[in-house]
């Protein structure tokens, strides 16, 4: 079954129903390119609504996965087909599980050498019929940068999977797009410290109550003013519902 691709407050979120992510991800590394996959929050689909580069890198994204339960609420509220939700981490392993079984490879980048070096060498354990083809820690002068992108090109990877560390973040791989041969890019900012166990993951009771803003909110108590843009969001999705044409 193909992509469905909707809007939500003028942001593209995609309805990929799970039995066909397999399919998705497999058409997607025949493509030519660069491809991109972006995990959408619901913080990120507000930002998505200006005019800045995240908002360019989302709305040419391949697939966008929402993964904050507000999105999905606000798709039904406004009427329209309903996604599924996507939990970053399980959404990620199973990618890497695909990629795997298929004899696909691997490019790492981000994070601290340190925690890079666990990371890469635990994927190697888990998944043995991956290639792993490169890696480079985050936080690199920025002298190294052409170095890292000649390295990708070269290694042309299934996927470079991207994570805390890099500036441009989401739209690091966008705003280099044309400088990459056949890929996948996937920023996943804590993918790196939870496969090092350096950070804990949200559980998948958690996950699925919606409630993983608290996780957030204990490792950095200032997100507790994300109240605000939330019931931004609450009255956009009222306006769009009852007043946009």
């Amino acid at each position: 079954m193909a992509v469905e691709r909707i809007n939500v407050l003028g942001v593209p979120v995609d309805i990929c129903n799970a039995e066909d992510f397999e399919n998705q991800i497999l058409e997607l590394l025949a493509r030519p390119g660069a491809k991109q996959i972006v995990f959408l929050s619901v913080w990120g689909l507000l930002k998505a609504r200006g005019k800045n580069n995240f908002a360019e890198c989302v709305q040419n994204a391949d697939l966008v996965l929402p993964i904050s339960k507000s999105i999905i609420k606000g798709a039904a509220f406004l009427q329209k087909n309903v996604p599924e939700r996507y939990n970053p981490f399980t959404t990620t392993i199973r990618l890497l599980s695909i990629l795997d079984s298929h004899y696909k490879s691997l490019y790492m980048l981000g994070s601290r050498n340190k925690i890079l070096q666990k990371a890469s060498s635990n994927v190697r354990r888990t998944f043995p019929n991956l290639n792993l083809v490169g890696r480079y820690a985050g936080y690199y002068p920025r002298a190294a940068e052409d170095k890292i992108i000649q390295a990708i090109y070269k290694a042309s990877p299934s996927l470079v999977l991207i994570t805390d560390g890099i500036k441009d973040k989401e739209a690091w791989s966008y705003n280099r797009r044309n400088r990459f041969s056949n890929s996948i890019f996937l920023y996943y900012k804590d993918a790196f410290g939870i496969f090092s166990e350096h950070i804990k993951r949200v559980s998948e009771k958690t996950f699925d109550k919606g409630h993983e803003i608290w996780s957030e909110i204990f490792r950095n108590p200032f997100k507790v003013f994300l109240i605000f843009p939330y019931i931004y969001y609450k009255i956009l999705l009222v306006w769009y519902r009852f007043n946009k044409k």
